[in-house]
């Protein structure tokens, strides 16, 4: 049994759609677990409809920016509709209507939990969304597959924008629900959804932003799959983002050590968590172009072979912290316990971090929503000083030559080596 997993590229209009359906004819009497994202940049539409419905001036009321929203939200994907099924009597565009009906409901009332709650029962809607009209597409093609929700299967805890998967409990549901539909046919398909679980009193948790990948490695993990590929718009993993450079290599092969470093230090082609469970019951994960799927791609796998050439990581609109004890004492043990408790509290990554005698200085993204909060309560204890602007750059497989390529015009802040890593956090230069 293999995994697929489509992200909102792969389905993002009527063509992407359709063209998934190609590439699951292409493996046929396999049974295969599609995982799929919200359609094309619906999880950030609905981000906005969040934002609109939670924080608006009038809690009672309609809230007319948040029905503007959800009214283009909607025409999105009723025009992928259209396009799909031109028989309005299809039975999808009642199924679709009924969906966004608890979108209407749900902005018509006022906020009445806390912000991420609220945030994981409306964004979720958008992989409900998108697995619905992909299954029905596919049954129309002539692919049979089946419609399950993963609610169903990956249990979280009450962490609501992060949550935490209960992997023993999971992979124990998979056994009991979905393991029978591939035993009982060959060649089964089944349809579902990423980026979200469910909790014990059947809230709905997202598992954060980019968390597909993650679904499918949970899944595989559960079911025992042979193999997860995750179909994208590149040919494979690449050794630089072609945004940043107009030179790129494809990694036709990495270890599982390397993804997890590149993941963690930002590479967006994978999400952090996903190598782990694939990891640890050997499971290999493909990354492969939807638009040329004949294509070999990336493997990753446990092959510890090092990579052929550098790997680079960019990561904009980030600020660096520097914390101090207001006494100019040592920083010592029990200062970095505090200071790692309040970054866990506003939920806010460390992307980099050093310390000295007196001071520890990190490197985390600008998020408006967390990094006034943070600072704030930072300094009822500490000297916080901070520089905006920033990028971080991270090099894996590094010497100097491509640390002198990618420092050009640019100021160096603060660097971090390791035998194989380095960070730098730059500033352009006047």
């Amino acid at each position: 049994m293999k995994v697929f997993k489509f992200g909102g590229a792969s389905v993002k209009d009527a063509g992407a759609v359709k063209n998934a359906a190609a590439i699951l004819k292409k493996y046929p009497k396999e049974n295969i677990i599609v995982v799929i994202s919200a359609m094309g940049k619906t999880t950030n539409a609905l981000e906005r409809l969040t934002n609109a419905f939670f924080y608006s001036d009038n809690k009672e009321a309609e809230k007319p920016e948040a029905i503007a929203i959800l009214n283009e939200i909607k025409k999105y994907h009723f025009d992928i509709i259209e396009e799909l099924f031109p028989d309005k009597s299809h039975p999808i565009y009642n199924e679709i209507n009924n969906s966004f009906v608890e979108l209407d409901w749900a902005v018509e009332e006022a906020p009445a939990h806390s912000y991420d709650h609220e945030y994981d029962q409306i964004v979720s809607i958008g992989e409900i969304v998108s697995t619905k009209i992909v299954n029905a597409y596919l049954n129309e093609a002539g692919i049979p597959c089946k419609w399950r929700d993963v609610r169903d299967f990956i249990q979280t805890d009450n962490t609501f924008r992060e949550g935490k998967v209960d992997l023993e409990l999971t992979e124990s549901l998979v056994k009991k629900h979905l393991s029978p539909v591939f035993a009982s046919e060959e060649g089964a398909i089944v349809v579902t959804q990423g980026f979200i679980g469910g909790t014990s009193e059947n809230f709905t948790t997202t598992l954060g932003r980019e968390g597909s990948d993650y679904t499918a490695a949970i899944l595989a993990f559960a079911a025992n799959a042979e193999s997860v590929t995750i179909w994208k718009d590149v040919p494979g993993i690449l050794n630089a983002d072609p945004k940043w450079f107009d030179e790129t290599k494809k990694i036709e092969q990495l270890s599982y050590q390397d993804a997890i470093e590149l993941a963690y230090y930002g590479a967006t082609v994978i999400h952090p968590k996903t190598i782990k469970p694939l990891q640890n019951k050997k499971i290999p994960l493909y990354v492969k172009s939807f638009l040329n799927p004949e294509e070999i791609g990336t493997v990753i796998n446990e092959d510890q072979s090092p990579l052929p050439v550098p790997c680079f990581i960019f990561k904009i609109n980030q600020v660096l912290l520097s914390i101090s004890p207001k006494d100019f004492s040592f920083i010592a043990e029990e200062n970095f316990s505090s200071i790692f408790k309040l970054f866990a509290q506003q939920h806010v990554k460390i992307n980099m971090m050093q310390n000295s005698a007196i001071s520890f200085s990190v490197c985390i993204d600008n998020d408006p929503g967390k990094l006034p909060e943070l600072i704030k309560t930072l300094q009822k204890e500490y000297r916080v000083l901070y520089n905006e602007n920033l990028e971080l750059i991270t090099i894996r497989y590094y010497d100097q030559a491509t640390i002198g390529r990618v420092t050009i015009d640019k100021k160096v802040l603060l660097e971090v080596k390791s035998r194989y890593t380095v960070q730098l956090v730059v500033q352009k230069s006047n």
